[in-house]
């Protein structure tokens, strides 16, 4: 399916030098930012307290959120989790507290949240579904209960170190993964252009994380994983492309059978980013804090994607000296490798 064809092939391998000494000046920047300022890592990778309230009407996200703050316990995060009526709050671990004084903390927290909604703490006796009778503070205002706490947990910081390392252990089985399998399907030139195409966007993605200090969370980690993802398969496409030119343009070289692949996926590139930007946008705008940052994550990712796949894994391919040779491997009855006159495509040209 193509919107438009572009019927002259971009020169686009003719501008790839100016292009990568200003991608490799970005990475550069990136690199610094990620030295210098370092991650903002969210309490998923910190470790800290993580409380859930019921609210028995919609509940105030600005109001909790102001209520919370103005305890002083540093950054927090309060966000909606399933229902308008259930809260999630995130507080972050302080120096020198056990689980025991975490445990203190939600109390306080829930207190305030109760005092907030002009409700006293009193104990209450509850039964369980298997009928055992246990004891739990409630909030009472009127007879009602405006705001349960329906649970409570303590992540501790090694927790968080041993998600962080998770994490990173994933992201180098994904890139080994993808070394992997363009080596088989391509040639090792193309599979090391695309592996330092993708680990320029994942850096660029950091950094800008790095210098705004954006909260660095595991959902964020999920997007750039599928960055990478999304990437290498722009870049697979492209790379086919360029097999089939090989193929079909006998006396093209190298470069001009480059920008007539890339110039022949154009069409294609838009409607499909522009796609998957819609929706990522939609996540931006209507996806609340759960999600925006994670949505910020792939719109950098997307953006980046599609320059990197183009301009930087093509121009390395080129420049690793991938020729006709690496990619055209068949029988001397293939015209297009022994240069067999009767080739309808010999010798065409664009």
């Amino acid at each position: 399916m193509e919107f438009f064809r572009i019927r002259r092939d971009i020169p686009v391998m003719r501008h790839a030098l100016v292009i990568n000494i200003i991608s490799a000046v970005t990475f550069a920047a990136a690199v610094v930012f990620l030295i210098t300022r370092g991650l903002h890592f969210s309490i998923e990778f910190t470790g800290g307290t993580v409380l859930e309230v019921e609210y028995a009407q919609s509940a105030d996200l600005a109001k909790v959120r102001r209520v919370v703050e103005g305890m002083d316990f540093g950054e927090v995060q309060v966000q909606n989790f399933g229902t308008s009526h259930d809260v999630m709050i995130r507080l972050p671990v302080r120096k020198g507290d056990a689980q025991g004084a975490q445990s203190k903390v939600s109390e306080q927290v829930f207190a305030a949240l109760c005092q907030a909604e002009q409700g006293t703490l009193s104990p209450r006796q509850y039964t369980t579904p298997q009928g055992e009778q246990i004891s739990r503070t409630a909030c009472e205002a009127a007879g009602a209960e405006p705001v349960k706490l329906s649970r409570t947990e303590f992540v501790g910081p090694s927790v968080g170190a041993e998600l962080a390392e998770d994490g990173l252990k994933a992201l180098a089985f994904v890139v080994v993964g993808i070394m992997i399998y363009l080596a088989m399907r391509f040639e090792w030139k193309f599979s090391v252009a695309a592996i330092i195409a993708n680990l320029h966007d994942v850096i660029i993605i950091l950094g800008f994380f790095a210098f705004f200090q954006w909260e660095f969370s595991l959902s964020v980690l999920a997007a750039v994983l599928a960055v990478l993802g999304y990437s290498v398969n722009e870049s697979v496409v492209v790379f086919d492309r360029i097999r089939e030119a090989f193929r079909k343009y006998r006396k093209m070289t190298t470069p001009e059978v480059i920008d007539h692949a890339i110039t022949s996926t154009m069409s294609r590139t838009i409607i499909t980013h522009g796609s998957t930007q819609m929706m990522v946008l939609a996540m931006l705008l209507f996806g609340g804090p759960t999600l925006h940052y994670f949505a910020v994550a792939l719109t950098i990712g997307i953006l980046f994607g599609i320059y990197s796949s183009v301009f930087v894994a093509a121009a390395i391919a080129m420049w690793l000296g991938v020729k006709r040779e690496d990619l055209v491997k068949g029988s001397p009855k293939d015209g297009a490798n022994t240069g067999d006159p009767s080739d309808p495509n010999a010798g065409a040209v664009v």
